[in-house]
């Protein structure tokens, strides 16, 4: 009987689940380091970096992406994308524009009236990829080059707004401790990022979109509605590049066919850079901050620096790009992270699946 026990307990510590980081957390982990030391880096090379008002600068200058980028995310994860996202911005710049500076329309409808224009260019996407089963890619450029298109149609030329409303919202500050503000634009896309992390993490809409994009015909056969959810999802995606319009205009009071132009490519590696996998299936609204905030700090080491160009911006948001791809692909290979080739089955005859585990939660929303 001593011997038994001895041996049980001898063997009880090694069953134990040893604790460390989830491979799909990694990523996530890895952006927030990186921010932390160039912000660091930045601190310690140039004088006047490390305060309050520099870091919010990169919420001021950076909240239309983050807007944007948001929804970008969500398609994302569904195992879609977007390519329509700056277009519309730009779009939505141009019809802000006209309606309020060349036909005198009142802010308060101009405003809802272009947050439904982009929710129903979303829609129509969403629609004609699902039910007419054609690549988002294909599709989503083919709005990009119309919502383009149409900026040119209203006009070739920039359209400066002088209307009141729009001057007094865009120079509004919100102070805050150390002599420090933000702007209308952080408050609009913090709040759309508040409402972005509880669809994702808290809604059956948001659970729904990690199972479409881990795998669609598991979706389906677990009888989540598919159809609804990804048309849904792009509809969310246009809401949010029409908002970023908004916040564009409001930043730029103007309204140009130019604007926004390779915003869509930036969204894409906000997204990518903050964690989410561009296979779909995985990934985080708020690591899309974080990735939000590297691109922003990229660009305010570039301007401390003085002597480099700004399109050296690009091109470490593109190798940042490359790099984190392939840690996805990497980490895509763990055998922790890999889903098996054949799983074994349950009791109940099923294989246990990543879909299959994703059933309980979104069961459980009600």
């Amino acid at each position: 009987m001593n011997n038994g026990n001895s041996a049980t307990s001898a063997t009880a510590p090694s069953s134990r689940p040893r604790a460390s980081l989830d491979p799909r957390h990694l990523s996530l982990v890895v952006t927030l380091g990186l921010f932390v030391a160039m912000f660091g880096a930045g601190s310690w090379a140039f004088e006047g970096f490390f305060s309050l008002q520099v870091f919010l600068n990169l919420f001021i200058d950076n909240a239309f992406l983050l807007i944007a980028a948001i929804g970008m995310t969500f398609v994302i994860i569904s195992g879609g994308i977007d390519l329509s996202v700056g277009s519309v911005i730009a779009l939505t710049t141009m019809v802000l524009a006209t309606l309020l500076e060349n036909h005198g329309w009142s802010p308060m409808v101009v405003i809802p009236l272009v947050l439904v224009m982009g929710a129903v260019i979303g829609l129509v996407q969403g629609f004609v990829i699902h039910y007419f089963e054609i690549q988002p890619f294909i599709v989503t450029l083919a709005g990009m080059f119309l919502a383009r298109g149409l900026c040119y149609l209203i006009s070739i030329n920039s359209i400066a707004i002088t209307e009141s409303f729009f001057n007094e919202v865009s120079a509004i500050r919100f102070p805050l401790p150390f002599e420090t503000s933000i702007s209308v634009n952080v408050v609009i896309a913090l709040g759309m990022l508040g409402v972005a992390i509880y669809l994702a993490h808290y809604t059956r809409f948001g659970r729904t979109i990690y199972a479409i994009g881990g795998n669609e015909q598991s979706a389906l056969l677990m009888g989540l509605p598919v159809a609804r959810t990804k048309v849904l999802t792009y509809t969310f995606s246009g809401f949010c590049s029409a908002l970023a319009g908004i916040a564009f205009t409001f930043y730029m009071l103007s309204g140009y066919g130019l604007h926004a132009q390779g915003m869509e490519m930036d969204a894409i590696a906000a997204a990518v850079v903050g964690g989410t996998l561009l296979t779909g299936g995985a990934g985080y609204v708020a690591g899309t901050l974080v990735g939000v905030l590297i691109y922003g700090t990229i660009q305010t080491l570039i301007m401390f620096e003085g002597s480099l160009s700004s399109w050296w911006t690009k091109i470490v948001i593109g190798l940042l790009l490359l790099v984190f791809c392939l840690l996805q692909k990497v980490l895509g290979r763990s055998p922790r992270h890999a889903a098996p080739s054949s799983a074994a089955p349950s009791r109940s005859g099923q294989p246990h699946t990543a879909a299959a585990r994703t059933e309980q939660p979104a069961q459980a929303s009600g």
